[in-house]
């Protein structure tokens, strides 16, 4: 992703397994404004389905969420082939904001490796 994304991905580090697999760790280091840090574990990968899923157990993300997973699905209709994020939160309280802008980042980023791709 750093490759893909210089301006939003600074660096990913694999601190558990493969950095590709069930329960592998990863730290992200990204922008959103400013430096944020994630800790990721992969929990779940469906070959079938294309689909990976992922819960945050560090970072910033987790001052604000108990609990904080995100799944991508890739999918194909005739011609196009898209991805769907879906988010699973619980707010740490009632002030914390639903995270739209998580989304977004994520939205955005999948436009850019799109972009890469097709230009592969």
């Amino acid at each position: 992703m750093p490759k893909i994304c210089p301006g939003k991905f600074q660096s990913i580090e694999v601190l558990e397994g493969d950095g590709k697999s069930v329960g592998s760790v990863r730290l992200w280091t990204y922008i959103m404004g400013n430096p944020v840090i994630a800790k990721d574990k992969i929990d779940a990968i469906d070959e079938e389905k294309k689909s990976i899923s992922f819960n945050l157990i560090g970072g910033e993300v987790t001052k604000y969420y108990q609990s904080f997973k995100a799944t991508l699905q890739a999918t194909s209709e005739g011609n196009a082939n898209l991805v769907k994020w879906t988010l699973e939160y619980e707010k740490a309280n009632e002030d914390v904001p639903t995270p739209y802008s998580h989304l977004d980042f994520l939205l955005a980023q999948s436009r850019h490796v799109d972009a890469y791709l097709l230009k592969a």
